[in-house]
């Protein structure tokens, strides 16, 4: 068994080697074309420069600038703890948007290594970018209805007077202290978001009892809520609330 196991590893090894194109790049750098596919199904290329006696292995940045051109920008709180962990995990350098790592002769093949992980594992980040992002904040919301012990049913679908359905994200029953609550987790507050809510809660506001309320909790994590959205929900009778401030509605919920 380990024999066979130790055959396999040497193709590896030999497959690796083979898909592995090198090309100069002027006097002293290399592009390295590793077989290693990116999301776009592209192989991933990194350069090695000589440096001080060593080298520099650097991908010049392709992994963080195709981030931000999908959408997915690294400078938000969230990301920025996953993508410092990432790069502490594989001892990686970030340098104006470039994954870099230092190597000598001896260290060489474990940190060119490092860095074909570290970019494979930072191109994954996209999935926290819009909408990926959104299921994230609705995972946050459910989990902090649980540890404050709110009881709720969630995804719950009303048909509205126009005879189409609409998805909410939480319903909790009523209660002797409150009526019927909705809740809705609204990851990117901004006047289309707030639009698509109001229609929602228009279209189905006759079907429910008539002192159900609608909690919108917006996400200010990142960026600020604008205080015309708030009017604007507010204006339709919609209950608001920041993300932040999610403790203010905690007993209401309660309840």
């Amino acid at each position: 068994m380990i024999d066979d196991i130790q055959t396999l590893l040497d193709r590896y090894i030999v497959w690796l080697k083979d898909k592995t194109v090198l090309r100069r790049i002027g006097s002293d750098c290399v592009q390295v074309t590793t077989p290693h596919l990116d999301r776009h199904n592209d192989c991933l290329q990194f350069y090695v420069c000589k440096e001080n006696g060593g080298y520099l292995l650097t991908d010049d940045g392709y992994i963080i600038n195709d981030l931000r051109l999908s959408g997915c920008f690294p400078e938000s709180k969230k990301r920025q703890a996953i993508l410092k962990t990432t790069l502490t995990r594989f001892g990686v350098e970030l340098d104006n948007n470039q994954l870099l790592v230092k190597a000598t002769s001896e260290n060489f093949s474990l940190k060119k290594h490092n860095l074909v992980q570290a970019m494979l594992a930072i191109n994954d980040l996209f999935y926290l970018a819009s909408p990926h992002v959104a299921s994230l904040f609705y995972e946050d919301v459910t989990q902090w209805l649980g540890s404050v012990e709110i009881r709720y049913t969630p995804k719950i679908k009303f048909t509205g007077k126009s005879g189409y359905d609409h998805l909410f994200d939480f319903i909790i029953p009523k209660s002797r202290q409150q009526p019927e609550r909705i809740v809705q987790a609204i990851n990117s507050p901004q006047k289309n978001t707030a639009e698509n809510l109001m229609f929602k809660w228009l279209d189905t506001r006759e079907t429910r009892e008539p002192d159900t309320q609608l909690y919108a909790v917006l996400n200010d994590t990142d960026t600020g809520v604008s205080e015309s959205t708030i009017s604007a929900l507010k204006n339709y009778n919609l209950k608001p609330v920041k993300w932040s401030e999610r403790e203010d509605i905690r007993e209401d919920l309660a309840a």
